[in-house]
């Protein structure tokens, strides 16, 4: 079994496209379990566009099209952005789940590439300072923490909608976490660590 390019959770449609990831969070369902649900989403290989959207049945179906998987969607930027176009031109409502590394792994401002492909955008904030962020999420890359504070106010700048998220772990302030959200004009919210 190669791992599920596409599962569905209650009635919404998520879409697996990668485990490589810039983060290595402390809290990540990754650390404990190789799936969710029964489906496997350890990927031995990266699925194509072409794959990802022959699994989609009618888009408009769907409350909404997630992109979450096992690692960070926008990894795979070319991909998300051919299937996203496929979604919304079939009438589909997107999601994208992501770290907020985004630009910093793709080296430009990728956000007003996502106008017109992405309806929300949930990132995981996960901390109110980089020392917490760093502390719980373990990023893998120089200016994580930046990087992801840049991407919520550009996606709050540009995209329809945008939640910043933070678990809920031990030593993570949240009110500091959800007024650093509600600064840069983001919605927020609290994922509880069991989800």
């Amino acid at each position: 079994m190669e791992g599920n390019f596409t599962y569905k959770l209650d009635d919404t449609l998520y879409i697996n496209l990668t485990n490589s990831c810039t983060n290595a969070c402390t809290f990540c369902i990754r650390n404990g379990r190789d799936g969710l649900d029964g489906y496997d989403l350890w990927l031995e290989r990266c699925p194509t566009a072409e794959e990802i959207i022959a699994e989609i049945p009618d888009p408009s179906v769907f409350p909404e099209i997630v992109f979450c998987g096992f690692g960070e969607p926008t990894m795979r930027l070319e991909v998300l952005k051919a299937v996203a176009k496929y979604i919304k031109n079939q009438g589909g409502i997107t999601r994208l789940n992501t770290n907020g590394h985004g630009s910093l792994i793709n080296k430009r401002d990728i956000v007003p590439e996502l106008k017109g492909l992405i309806d929300t955008v949930s990132v995981s904030l996960n901390a109110g300072s980089k020392e917490e962020y760093d502390r719980v999420s373990v990023p893998q890359i120089d200016g994580a923490f930046e990087a992801t504070v840049q991407f919520i106010k550009r996606s709050v700048e540009i995209l329809p909608r945008t939640i910043a998220t933070v678990v809920r772990v031990p030593g993570i302030d949240i009110e500091k976490a959800r007024s650093l959200a509600e600064e840069l004009g983001a919605e927020f919210r609290v994922r509880e660590l069991e989800e």
